[in-house]
């Protein structure tokens, strides 16, 4: 696929370690792409689940994606503040179809008050004995988490304000557009 350009929709898919399909996002506007990340945006968009189940997010969120991290961060523009879901995964492909990555289950999860949050430790206990995470997967998603805390205490990147305001200024711009 060619690289997506500024103002391009593409679809994001969700697959699990065993290589079945775990969610799909329809649509996400690009607000930038580089050699190694894609950032975008989704707003009202359809979200279809593995089992068919179809729901819309409820408020616009910004979409950060890297080639050499195993975490992709979702910036929750709500009106309460902003909140951040990360999920602990592979770095995302592009082919012609979409943006894919494979989710690993753990996920952090960041409150507006800043609280920090790690989820589904269960679940990945679970499908690591299910489907037998190597050691070495294991071990890239735990400094991965690592990683993802010292970018949340740093405000680096997707967590700091002047990015979410710079890139939600740019998809207003771009969505005035259309």
């Amino acid at each position: 696929m060619d690289i997506p350009k500024e103002g391009d929709y593409i679809a994001i898919q969700s697959y699990k370690h065993d290589g079945h399909l775990h969610r799909t996002w329809k649509e996400t506007m690009v607000l930038k792409t580089s050699e190694n990340e894609i950032i975008g945006c989704n707003d009202h968009t359809l979200v279809t689940e593995s089992d068919g189940r179809k729901w819309v997010t409820r408020e616009p969120a910004l979409v950060y994606f890297h080639k050499h991290y195993w975490f992709n961060i979702i910036t929750m523009i709500r009106e309460n503040g902003v909140s951040y879901y990360c999920n602990l995964a592979t770095p995302y492909v592009l082919d012609k179809e979409a943006l894919k990555y494979i989710d690993y289950d753990l996920d952090v999860k960041v409150f507006p008050d800043g609280e920090k949050r790690l989820l589904d430790v269960d679940e990945y206990a679970l499908h690591s004995k299910k489907w037998s995470y190597s050691p070495e997967i294991d071990q890239i998603l735990h400094k991965n988490v690592d990683t993802l805390i010292e970018w949340i205490n740093e405000g680096k990147g997707p967590f700091s304000k002047a990015y979410v305001d710079m890139w939600m200024k740019r998809y207003k711009e771009l969505s005035n557009r259309v």
